[in-house]
């Protein structure tokens, strides 16, 4: 099994030490790399490790975002739905999201106008416009139940909904496969390595770092800090923390149960406090169910979901659902903490998502970006706003590039998922269906090189479980950084859900046996 990328025998000073392999690191790193700078990127657990893989999957505008004046923000991220949908088509896909109205603690008027503006004010070009449904006789409202304006169930009818268009996003991958065009354009990309301490002097830094090979020390002439929850932690231990500037940390929570209803649409669902909630079709046999703000007040790291967060997403399901929740039905949870830019907000649902690029060049001493805030849709334009201060420092690196530049495995002909899946089928018509769809959802193009000289199953070594073969296995150490059972069940795929008891104890052996 390949093993991890050695250390460069004579190590460069580098163009940049980036701090941080979420999205926002992994995208700056990409988008410098193609610009011809040296780059090394060090996380220090996996990529998409924390908030980055913790998000509700949506390749979004923010339609509530409106609500709180955000019109340049909603503006850019609808512009970056449509980019990035054309980028991934693998990873992201265009997904339908009914808005029932006969709960809503807004009037009709007010969200069709808000509607009216997101469907315009983003130049939407391939996702279909707004339309009003009855949810009585739609099969869009099939599952929910009927309310009366006070929410109690009464039989009174399920009322008109608005539907609208955004996207869904596998995120942790879209992580991975920026870190994976970074990587090769150059940059170099170290996981389980952690930043320790680091000065600068005449321009450069000096930082150390450790990682599975030991501590060592590298030079770089910028520090790029996308640490995300740890930004603030950094700037401390650097010496460089600003009063004005600061991350407002609070926790989003989700859960997974057996599918509430039939079809390929999402819900938006309105609650009386104000706050909304997505469920979204999940995994095939699941819905998915978020999320919370909460704020968090302890040191930043794991976070899990409370009994109170629990109770409020099985509230709001069961306030619309026809199938009644329990925690008991529960499948899976996550939680993230988001590090947004403290606007002193006050509550955490209206903090604003916008972000906050902070340029740090002393006279003496060498430069700092540090990225406050931020969404996953946004990522891509974040990294080219940074590139802008960047390019203060490197005047050499060329133009911005990633706009039209498709992500590893996105190179589908025509975009055209479907007819993709239908050649890999007709490429390897002894492989199972359900297999190479996920393949082909996961890897785009890239699944490939995972089934390259595979007839069969069989071929493709030994079966984990839930389709899970070492040769994806392989393929996962080899070229994404996948170290642990949790990496590959969890992070690059959800496999998790569908293996059999066992598996990850299988996995870890495995994984083990050649680290």
């Amino acid at each position: 099994m390949p093993s991890a990328t050695p250390l460069p025998s004579q190590e460069p000073t580098y163009d940049l030490l980036i701090v941080g392999g979420g999205i926002n690191g992994a995208g700056i790193a990409r988008d410098a790399a193609g610009r011809g700078l040296s780059v090394l990127l060090v996380e220090q657990d996996d990529l998409a490790s924390y908030t980055s893989s913790s998000s509700t999957k949506l390749i979004h505008g923010g339609l509530r975002y409106l609500e709180y004046y955000e019109f340049r923000l909603v503006r850019e991220a609808l512009i970056e739905r449509e980019r990035l949908l054309s980028m991934a088509p693998h990873i992201i896909w265009p997904l339908r999201f009914v808005l029932p109205q006969s709960q809503s603690p807004r009037p009709a008027w007010m969200v069709r106008l808000g509607l009216f503006l997101y469907d315009h004010i983003g130049g939407r070009k391939s996702l279909p416009g707004t339309e009003t449904l009855n949810l009585d006789t739609a099969p869009q409202g099939r599952g929910l139940s009927p309310v009366s304006d006070t929410g109690a169930h009464k039989g009174k009818g399920k009322g008109k909904a608005f539907v609208y268009s955004d996207c869904w996003v596998e995120d942790s991958r879209l992580v991975v496969l920026n870190a994976m065009d970074a990587a090769a354009r150059g940059a170099r990309i170290e996981t389980r390595t952690r930043l320790t301490g680091a000065t600068s002097a005449n321009g450069t830094w000096t930082a150390q770092i450790e990682g599975p090979d030991g501590a060592r020390e590298v030079r770089a002439k910028m520090l790029v800090n996308a640490a995300g929850p740890w930004v603030d932690k950094v700037l401390q231990r650097l010496g460089r923390a600003k009063n004005d500037r600061g991350v407002r940390l609070v926790k989003g929570s989700h859960v997974v149960v057996p599918r509430l209803y039939e079809g390929d649409h999402a819900f938006m669902l309105q609650n009386p406090d104000r706050r909304i909630v997505f469920a979204i079709p999940y995994e095939r046999d699941f819905t998915l169910i978020g999320t919370t703000d909460e704020p968090w007040t302890q040191e930043p790291g794991k976070a899990e979901i409370s009994e109170a967060e629990t109770a409020y997403l099985c509230e709001t399901a069961n306030r619309y659902f026809d199938r009644a929740i329990t925690p008991a039905d529960i499948a899976w949870s996550y939680a993230g903490i988001r590090p947004l830019y403290d606007d002193h907000a006050a509550n955490a649902s209206a903090v604003t998502r916008d972000y906050v690029l902070d340029f740090d060049r002393p006279e003496s001493g060498a430069p700092m970006l540090s990225i406050f805030g931020g969404k996953i849709t946004t990522f891509r334009k974040l990294a080219e706003h940074a590139l802008e201060h960047i390019a203060h420092v490197f005047p050499q690196a060329k133009t911005a590039w990633t706009g039209g530049a498709v992500l590893p495995g996105g190179d589908i002909p025509n975009g055209d998922f479907a007819r993709f899946v239908q050649d890999l089928t007709r490429r390897f018509p002894q492989m199972p269906g359900a297999l190479l769809h996920r393949l082909a959802r996961a890897y785009g193009t890239c699944a490939e090189t995972i089934l390259s000289g595979a007839q069969s199953p069989a071929d493709l070594g030994e079966d984990f479980g839930g389709g899970l073969h070492a040769a994806e296995v392989d393929y996962l150490v080899a070229h994404e950084w996948a170290r642990s059972a949790e990496d590959i069940l969890y992070r690059r795929s959800k496999l998790g859900l569908h293996v059999p008891e066992g598996t990850a104890a299988r996995l870890a052996t495995y994984l083990s046996q050649d680290a």
